[in-house]
């Protein structure tokens, strides 16, 4: 079994209007040094082990469902659980 952590944001080219909010309350609260704030998805999936390599199944998962691919990037970290 695999459990792995999927990270979806906004490609540097595309304005994020939530992350301008955000720099803007945090200056707003004195946090000044804050220069900007990027707004993404963090995702958790738990994959059983198949015939497909766990790659090639996130890698579907995401340009399928978890990440719009026409605005977003996605990586992902694997991890093999181990069983007690």
């Amino acid at each position: 079994m695999f459990k792995v952590k999927v990270y979806v944001t906004l490609r540097e080219s595309v304005l994020d209007p939530q992350g301008v909010a955000v720099k803007n309350s945090l200056h707003s609260l004195n946090f000044s040094e804050i220069e900007d704030v990027r707004i993404g998805k963090y995702m958790e999936l738990t994959i059983e082990k198949s015939e497909r390599p766990v790659e090639e199944v996130v890698k579907e998962a995401c340009e399928k469902l978890l990440a719009n691919t026409v605005i977003e990037d996605y990586r992902f970290e694997i991890e093999e659980c181990v069983a007690l």
